[in-house]
């Protein structure tokens, strides 16, 4: 069975649910073309990294779910220091999430130049899932009525949505588990009405 990227789950609301991700390492490729191309442009070279195309030769588990997300676009730096984020038009960002146990000394790098290995810091973030196609049409559709839900609920987003595929693509489209996953600010500044419980692992 594919390991599943760990996180706990801190709050339900009706739309969403408020999740801690620990530390993660992440290789990640960024690629040109639609939202529905990019992930089979980026899927090969990143299953090549696992596959033993990298220094050590070595093999490295799949882990789910692949994530995507817009490529940041960064304005020129001038005086005084300023920098400015926004979505890159047709460029995208895909990643393998790397096994639990590794670190950045202990995981093989790739021999693509193309991929890199980061460590993603402990987040929360609101994650909304939903079954169906990986279309564009569907993951605005979701994102726009999570950013909805998360901003009456009291939240400040804190960074770039992602879009997270946790099937193979043989998988029926209508037993596909998707979702956006949105990362947030502190929940203290949330709903004090929603009812926290114990934490669980991914499905």
């Amino acid at each position: 069975m594919t390991e599943q990227q760990p996180y706990d789950v801190l709050a339900r609301f009706p739309d969403f649910e408020l999740r801690r991700y620990p530390a993660h390492l992440i290789a990640e490729v960024e690629v040109g073309g639609s939202f529905a191309d990019a992930g089979n442009r980026a899927f090969g070279l990143l299953v090549g990294f696992i596959s033993g195309r990298n220094t050590a030769r070595a093999k490295v588990a799949m882990t789910a779910p692949v994530v995507q997300e817009a490529a940041p676009r960064r304005i020129a730096m001038t005086s005084p220091v300023l920098q400015q984020q926004a979505d890159a038009p047709g460029r995208h960002v895909v990643s393998f999430v790397m096994p639990t146990g590794y670190t950045v000394d202990t995981l093989p790098e790739p021999t693509d130049r193309r991929i890199t290995v980061r460590e993603v810091p402990t987040q929360l973030a609101a994650a909304r899932t939903f079954t169906g196609r990986w279309t564009e049409e569907s993951f605005r559709e979701h994102l726009a009525a999570l950013r909805a839900a998360t901003q009456a609920a009291g939240f400040d987003v804190a960074a770039t949505p992602r879009f997270a595929r946790f099937d193979p693509p043989w998988t029926p489209w209508f037993l596909r588990r998707n979702e956006v996953v949105l990362p947030v600010g502190d929940p203290a500044s949330a709903d004090p009405r929603t009812r926290p419980i114990a934490g669980k692992p991914a499905a």
